[in-house]
């Protein structure tokens, strides 16, 4: 029996729906040609999963094993695994090639039967091991190549009226994650049970606004007492008390774009000290959205908001940026990290942007008002200034509950 290197299996027969228009995917790769054209590359290997599903639609899972979107100047071609048979071919714009594991490194083989040999290779450095680096090398045999990952994070980061479209809705789904989680919280109640009906209600909702996605990766991080200390921290057993401060994060997830609701809340009663300080990061997220217009950067914006805080001696219970972009990204992947709210970020704002304003203090443990207070809308910048797509109410009024 001869094994093959690789082989194509369109299965099914026709193409699945994809996230967007192919219209949409063929502005993003005329866009990435151009920045081809300008630096006089013959191909680009795209191997993260944020780029390879903005410029084919196919969102991989890598499992351990490469994966691909190989663009050169007249195709767009994915490379995947044999363990996902059609599925690559019917969820990206263009062809797909499937690489066999009959002989280790068949997937450099494919990738470099498509660039060919010798010829000026765009390829991500940020997403590139060391062991994968020197494969390219190997097997491409570049006479040159270029770090594209800056250039395409500036594609990225601009956002095209369809995309601010999906943008809208995660937003939306992610209020309906946050009034489910509102309505199950209870002195008893664990984080884990709260977060389940947060993540259930939200896959619902995204399964209703859009029948025909595939449907992964949406969750809560619903922290409580202590365990709101970080922005991050993930769910536990933990059972909620009368008093505790609480951090509602919800994350929904559509076809590999990522939108998020993170609200302060508390458990029948909020103390004194509590609500000096939950009132200070709520006047911080006010302040900090009346700042973001087009024209500013993100450098002057994190001073005037480190100002802000310091007047009120708060800037030292701070602990990472004020906001970042959105579209493609995941706790797992992608990051448009020219676009953060932080101090040594001199990225301009511009119309078709999209940020977050995410204020966060964190009070230590044992000093009154402990716990991590945060709030967190998402806007989209506009010539006139920015529209705040997130809905859920945030304060007092409204969220201490159960």
């Amino acid at each position: 029996m001869i094994r093959p290197e690789h082989y194509r299996l369109h299965n099914g027969g026709a193409k699945d729906a994809l996230p967007f228009t192919v219209s949409e995917y063929e502005d993003r790769l005329a866009g990435l040609r151009d920045i081809m054209e300008l630096h006089s590359l013959d191909a680009v290997v795209l191997t993260s999963m944020h780029n390879v599903a903005y410029y084919s639609g196919f969102l991989y899972c890598s499992f351990g094993r490469p994966y691909a979107c190989v663009v050169t100047k007249t195709d767009c071609i994915t490379v995947s695994a044999g363990i996902d048979a059609g599925q690559p071919w019917r969820r990206s714009v263009g062809d797909n090639i499937t690489y066999t594991d009959w002989t280790r490194d068949n997937f450099w083989r494919v990738v470099a039967g498509i660039t060919g040999t010798d010829k000026a290779i765009g390829c991500e450095a940020d997403h590139l091991t060391m062991d994968r680096a020197e494969k390219l090398h190997s097997f491409l045999k570049p006479k040159r190549g270029m770090d594209i990952a800056p250039a395409t994070m500036q594609q990225r980061m601009m956002k095209s009226p369809a995309e601010i479209a999906l943008i809208t809705h995660g937003a939306n789904v992610a209020d309906v994650g946050g009034y489910a989680i509102r309505e199950a919280i209870r002195v008893g109640a664990t984080e884990l049970e709260i977060s389940i009906a947060g993540r259930d209600a939200m896959e619902r909702e995204i399964a209703k606004r859009f029948p025909d996605a595939e449907y992964r990766d949406t969750w809560v991080w619903f922290q409580s007492g202590l365990n709101t200390d970080g922005a991050h921290n993930p769910v536990t057993n933990r059972k909620l008390r009368q008093g505790d401060i609480l951090s509602l994060n919800c994350f929904p997830m559509i076809s590999g774009y990522y939108t998020a609701l993170e609200r302060t809340l508390f458990v029948g009663e909020v103390d004194a000290a509590s609500l000096a300080v939950w009132q200070h990061n709520i006047d911080a997220h006010e302040y900090g959205m009346g700042l973001l217009r087009a024209g500013s950067t993100c450098a002057d914006i994190t001073a005037k908001i480190n100002a802000f805080l310091a007047e009120r001696d708060m800037l030292q219970y701070r602990t990472f940026g004020y906001g970042h972009s959105f579209g493609i990204l995941s706790h797992y992947y992608g990051r448009e990290a020219a676009l953060e709210l932080r101090e040594d970020i001199d990225t301009v704002l511009e119309p078709g942007m999209v940020i977050s304003m995410e204020p966060m203090l964190t009070i230590p443990h044992g000093a009154p008002g402990a716990g991590g207070y945060r709030e967190h809308d998402i806007l989209v910048i506009t010539e006139e200034g920015a529209e705040d797509i997130t809905k859920y109410p945030y304060g007092p009024g409204f969220n201490v509950v159960g």
